[in-house]
This record gives C-alpha cells, sequence and structure tokens, in this order.
C-alpha cells in the first residue's frame, strides 16, 4: 500500500487550509472504501502529518490533530501541501521544516501536490523552478514576484510535471484531488467520487473565474503610465510603437519592460482589459453580444470571440448564459 501523506501547516494558515486538509482526507477515504467494496486492495494509507501535536485555525476556532510528526515518516509517496494564507513573503520558522522536509522527499521519489496558495510552500522549496504551476488567479502577480523562475500557467485549473501537481484557486482543490484519484486508483473510481461529492469531473481550465486587475506593483513608474493610458482607451485603436515614443523608451525596451512589469505583452493587456470590460457587460445588462464587442473596441465578431474564448475558455454567449442571471431566466 502506497503511503499519502497530508501536510498540516503550523503557520500561515487560512479557513482553506482545513478545507483542504478535510476534503483531501474525506475524498481519498471515500475512493479507498470503493476500492474495498469492489474486491480491490486500498491505494493509499492516509496519514495526517504536521510539525505539532495540534494546528489551530481561524483564530482559534478549529484545531486538527496530526496522526504523526512528518519526521516519523521515512518515505511518502504522494504529499498533499494544503492552501495555505494568500499574504505570503517567506515562509515562517514552523513552515520552514515542511520545505525541508517536502524537498528530501522528492528527492526519494515523493509526488507533490500543492492546492491552491499551497503552491507558495512548494515554490519555497525550489523543486517548481523551470515547472509549470497554478494558483488562485489573485495571488498570480504577487507568486510571480517571488517565483520568477516559475512557469506560471494561471489559467490552468491543474498543472502535472515530474511528479509534481498543483491547482488554481478556492475549492477547485476538489477537481484535482479528482485528478489524483484517476490518476493513481482508476477512472471509475473517480467518476464515483465525482458523483457521491458532486464535484464536476474533467474540468480543465479557471479561466472564466478570472477577475484581470493589471499588476500595479512592480515600481515601473513609466510602464504604470503606459497601463493607465491603456486601460483609459482601450476602446481605441492604440499604436504602440507612438505610446513608447510618448513615453520616450525605444519600442523593444518598453516592451521587455512591459512583460518583465506585468507578465504580459502589450497587446496581451490591452486584450485582457478589453475582455475584461466585455465580461462585465455580459454578466450585468442585456446588451447584444454585438453591442458588447463594439463597446470593448472590436470591429470583427471572429476575432473577439477568438480573444473572449482564449482568454476566459468559453464563448461570449456561453460566458452570458452562464453568469447573466436575467439571461438564464430567459
Amino acid at each position: 500500500m502506497k503511503q499519502l501523506t497530508i501536510l498540516v501547516p503550523d503557520a500561515q494558515t487560512g479557513p482553506n487550509t482545513i478545507s483542504c486538509i478535510v476534503g483531501a482526507y474525506h475524498i481519498f477515504t471515500s475512493a479507498n472504501e470503493y476500492a474495498k467494496a469492489n474486491g480491490k486492495q486500498p491505494v493509499f494509507h492516509i496519514q495526517l502529518a504536521g510539525v505539532s501535536e495540534q494546528s489551530d485555525f481561524v483564530n482559534g476556532l478549529l484545531s486538527v490533530t496530526p496522526q504523526v510528526n512528518i519526521s516519523s515518516i521515512r518515505k511518502a509517496d504522494l504529499i498533499i501541501i494544503p492552501a495555505i494564507k494568500s499574504e505570503f513573503s517567506k515562509p515562517d520558522k514552523e513552515n520552514l521544516a515542511l520545505v525541508t522536509w517536502i524537498r528530501e522527499q522528492y528527492k526519494t521519489g515523493a509526488e507533490l501536490a500543492s492546492m491552491c496558495t499551497g503552491a507558495y510552500l512548494l515554490a519555497s522549496t525550489g523543486l517548481l523552478d523551470n515547472k509549470s504551476c497554478s494558483i488562485h488567479w489573485n495571488a498570480v502577480d504577487n507568486f510571480r514576484k517571488l517565483f520568477p523562475k516559475v512557469n506560471m500557467k494561471a489559467e490552468k485549473l491543474i498543472t502535472d510535471e515530474q511528479g509534481i501537481y498543483t491547482n488554481g484557486g478556492g475549492y477547485s482543490f476538489l477537481n484535482l484531488v479528482l485528478y489524483l484519484v484517476e490518476k493513481f486508483y482508476d477512472r471509475q473510481t473517480a467518476i464515483y467520487c465525482s458523483k457521491i461529492f458532486q464535484i464536476e469531473i474533467d474540468r480543465q481550465t479557471q479561466s472564466d473565474f478570472a477577475i484581470f486587475n493589471g499588476q500595479k506593483l512592480h515600481g515601473d513608474e513609466v510602464i504604470k503610465k503606459a497601463q493607465e493610458y491603456i486601460e483609459h482607451h482601450f476602446d481605441e485603436k492604440i499604436s504602440f510603437e507612438d505610446l513608447s515614443r510618448k513615453l520616450a523608451v525605444s519600442r523593444r525596451n518598453f516592451d521587455r519592460r512591459f512583460i518583465k512589469a506585468t507578465g504580459n505583452t502589450p497587446v496581451e493587456y490591452w486584450q485582457r482589459v478589453k475582455i475584461e470590460c466585455a465580461k462585465k457587460a455580459l454578466e450585468t445588462t442585456r446588451k447584444t453580444i454585438n453591442e458588447v464587442m463594439y463597446d470593448a473596441g472590436y470591429s470583427d465578431v471572429k476575432a473577439f470571440r477568438e480573444v473572449f474564448r482564449k482568454i476566459t475558455g468559453l464563448s461570449p454567449l456561453e460566458y452570458k448564459h452562464k453568469y447573466n442571471k436575467e439571461t438564464a431566466l430567459t
């Protein structure tokens, strides 16, 4: 039987930390029970492990007692790293022990799965450098600043690379657990868990949940002025050649600094601002798709639909039906 270790952090925790711990334990336990009911051996021996005898959450309202100390686990096969607080800069002293232990376990063959902002702890090990990673869309800018060597895939719900798994934000950790159930058990067990826990199976993206807020904490005042110009003139035709000239920067240098500061090219940033405007109109008004398109500065229906789907994972009409209550009732 394989060893599944669900980590219980002792610091930098938030409400979603305990949700990830309990949710993962519940689903993997059910997967084991389903295997036994069908004449198969359970896949995992499941243990909650930490660095202290008890961890408190939500200002002491809830607490978890780890079954074992991490020091007693010689070799784990799969390690679950739950979400932590999104206001992260570096691991606190208590979590440094977890970071060191995770790194050593991976070297001996353990696979690692971070949930939401648990990616901060995982990235602190250095094991995510030059690998793909997803995290809550609201933590992307801070994460990129702290871990520039990580290949951030903010649109992805789940990443899977070299025995390291990450996932997007909030309760989408449930989709990661289903993904791992299918990988370590089988498809039928994943479908069973999907139905029992009523979790949508095979979700691939978190793009339609994201709210685009341009990253402006980079300290480059020239690029900040460019962002503000784009945001105020997004529905107009923008010449980035002219804009860079107005800001007294060569076009090549302008593009390089813009990407470094925001994680997007100037054109990508412009598109994201346009689509964010379109999303809000589709969510809150009864405007037609064409009206929304024109308001966002597009005149080509095909181009609008392609960019909209690329950014959100949905067509404009699908997005409207999903998020506009008035549309859903008609």
